[in-house]
């Protein structure tokens, strides 16, 4: 039949938040953030633009809601590492911010949005300090210049190492380098 109209899915408003995330995830991950436009999300879960905005309210909020959904899977990955290896923790972080997380969360702080929340590895932070004696303003001080580096280091660290004479070093140097550099910090 020539014209006939797709039949309309009903979704749960939930996993259809969900799905919009997940898609635009893919998008920010192969493509960074202007990849992330409605219209793209849209076309890759089958539904209208109208639909995505149903949900979010326009892009920026759609990109606000998909750097959250970025710190809660950051979150997951942290509970199963726990405190106890920190070469995870580093690379849990990493690994986040590798899939395009970093730019979002750059761009998204530039453009003048604040996160209300905060505290987001204060579990970290506690299980790190679980393990002995350690000053915790210490631990707590090298947690936030990890988190700082390993986020600028997808969109700014092979300059940065660049800048510093570091020609052959990789970002798996600088993740290694900071590894140590938390380990000292806790005495291990």
């Amino acid at each position: 039949m020539v014209g006939a109209m797709t039949p309309r899915v009903r979704r749960d408003p939930a996993e259809a938040r969900r799905l919009i995330l997940e898609a635009a995830e893919r998008l920010l991950a192969t493509g960074g953030v202007a990849a992330v436009q409605v219209r793209a999300v849209a076309a890759r879960v089958g539904i209208t633009d109208a639909a995505v905005n149903h949900h979010f309210g326009n892009r920026d909020r759609l990109l606000e809601a998909l750097l959250k959904h970025g710190g809660v899977r950051l979150k997951e990955r942290l509970e199963k590492v726990g405190g106890d290896d920190i070469g995870q923790i580093v690379g849990s972080l990493a690994a986040v911010y590798a899939d395009g997380y970093a730019e979002l969360a750059l761009a998204l702080h530039q453009s003048g949005w604040r996160d209300p929340g905060s505290g987001m590895l204060s579990p970290v932070v506690d299980a790190l300090c679980a393990r002995g004696q350690v000053d915790r303003r210490q631990v707590q001080l090298a947690v936030a210049a990890l988190h700082q580096g390993v986020a600028l280091d997808p969109v700014v660290g092979a300059e940065f190492r660049r800048s510093a004479g570091l020609e052959d070093a990789t970002s798996a140097d600088t993740l290694a380098w900071w590894t140590e550099v938390l380990a000292r910090t806790l005495g291990r």
